[in-house]
C-alpha cells in the first residue's frame, strides 16, 4: 500500500512526537549473562567520574556464597567494558567470605571511592574501602573500615556543602536499625549517629538521602512493615527526627532516590508490598507527595535494588538487578517525565 505524502508526514510527526516525549533515552544490559563467569549478580551501584560512568555489583555462584566478589565495568564511548572482579573476600589460602553491596561514590577533588561489605551474612559483615585515582581503571589495596563503621550500606553518600561525606547506613545484628556515618577526610576518620529507630516498632535499613533547602535532609528506605520509611534532619544529618512510614509500598526490598538539579526528587522502588516486580519511578517536589512517572519493569521475575544518579549532562542513570542474571542500565531524561495515572 502506497502512502500519500500527507499520511507519511502525519506518521512521521507522530513518531517524532512519541520519541520526544518518551523519557527513556536508552536502555540495555551492562553484560550478557552468557559472557560472565558468575551465575548470579545483585546490588548494583553507579557513579560518574571525571571521565565516564562506572558501575559495580556483587557476583558469584549465589548470594552469600564464599566465591561472591565485587565486579566492575566502565562505560567508555557509550559501551560497557567487559566486567572484571576488583575485590574478593579472601581471608587466607583456606578461607574466603562473601562480598556484599558495593557502593561507588565520586567526591569532589578526591579519588573515586568503592565501599563494600565482607562477611558471612549482614549480621556479621564488616566495611571495606578501596579508591581509584584513574576513574576505576586500577584500585588501591582494600582496607577495612574502623570497628563499628560499615560505610554506606547500599545507597550512595552525599557530599555536604562543607565537604563532609554523609553515608546512609544500617545494621541488622540487633534488629534492623538505621544510622548515619560522616567523614571529613575521605574515609580516614569517622563519626556516626546512634540508631534512629526501635526495630520492635519499625524495622528499617538501607536509607537513601535527599537534599532540601536550608541544609535539611530527608532519608527514605526499606522496612519490614510493607511501606517505605522517612526521617528528616534539620542540621545536615547530625541529628534526626522521628522515623515514620510513608504511603509508598515496600516489599522488603531496596530502593534508591536522588535530588535533581531542578529541585525535584526522583525515587526508584518496587510499587508492591509482596514482590520485586514491578519496578517504578516516581517524582516529588517537596518529598512528601509522590507521583508515579515511569514503569521500568512489570513482568514476572525479580527487578530490584536500584541505584540512581543524575549525571553532568542532567540525564538520570538507573541500574538495577535483572532477574539476578544481569544488571540493567536505563537512561532517563527527567525533563520528559510525565505523571502517570495512579
Amino acid at each position: 500500500m502506497k502512502l500519500t505524502a500527507g499520511v507519511a508526514l502525519l506518521i512521521g510527526s507522530m513518531l517524532s512526537m512519541a520519541q520526544s516525549t518518551n523519557p527513556v533515552i536508552r536502555s540495555g544490559y551492562i553484560f550478557a549473562n552468557s559472557t560472565v563467569p558468575f551465575a548470579e549478580c545483585h546490588a548494583s551501584t553507579i557513579a560518574e567520574t571525571r571521565g565516564h560512568l562506572v558501575a559495580a555489583w556483587f557476583g558469584g555462584s549465589g548470594e552469600g556464597h564464599p566465591d561472591v566478589g565485587i565486579w566492575l565495568s566502565q562505560n567508555l564511548d557509550g559501551r560497557w567494558t567487559e566486567p572484571r572482579e576488583v575485590a574478593t573476600g579472601h581471608q587466607s589460602e583456606s578461607e574466603s567470605q562473601p562480598c556484599w553491596n558495593p557502593v561507588l561514590f565520586q567526591p569532589t577533588n578526591e579519588p573515586l571511592m568503592l565501599f563494600y561489605k565482607v562477611g558471612p551474612n549482614p549480621r556479621h559483615w564488616w566495611g571495606m574501602l578501596m579508591t581509584s585515582t584513574n576513574d576505576g581503571l586500577t584500585w588501591s589495596l582494600p582496607r577495612r573500615l574502623p570497628d563499628g563503621i560499615l560505610g554506606p550500606i547500599k545507597n550512595k553518600p552525599v557530599q555536604l556543602a562543607g565537604g563532609d561525606i554523609l553515608c546512609p547506613s544500617s545494621t541488622e545484628d540487633a534488629g534492623w536499625q538505621v544510622h548515619f556515618e560522616r567523614t571529613s577526610d575521605a574515609g580516614m576518620t569517622w563519626e556516626k549517629t546512634g540508631p534512629l529507630n526501635e526495630p520492635k516498632v519499625l524495622s528499617a535499613i538501607q536509607p537513601t538521602i535527599l537534599s532540601h533547602p536550608g541544609g535539611r535532609l530527608q532519608a527514605l528506605g526499606r522496612t519490614k512493615q510493607g511501606r517505605i520509611f522517612q526521617i528528616w534532619s534539620a542540621d545536615e544529618g547530625r541529628t534526626w527526627g522521628t522515623m515514620t512510614l510513608t504511603a509508598l509500598p515496600n516489599p522488603n526490598s531496596g530502593i534508591d532516590a536522588v535530588t535533581l538539579r531542578d529541585g525535584r526528587h526522583l525515587l526508584v522502588y518496587n510499587n508492591s508490598t509482596s514482590g520485586r516486580s514491578p519496578l517504578n519511578v516516581c517524582i516529588s517536589r517537596e518529598g512528601l507527595e509522590w507521583e508515579p512517572a515511569l514503569v521500568l519493569e512489570s513482568g514476572r521475575g525479580e527487578f530490584s535494588y536500584p541505584a540512581v544518579i543524575q549525571a553532568g549532562d542532567n540525564l538520570v542513570h538507573i541500574t538495577y538487578t535483572w532477574k539476578r542474571r544481569s544488571i540493567r542500565h536505563v537512561v532517563v531524561d527527567p525533563a520528559r517525565l510525565v505523571l502517570q495515572p495512579r
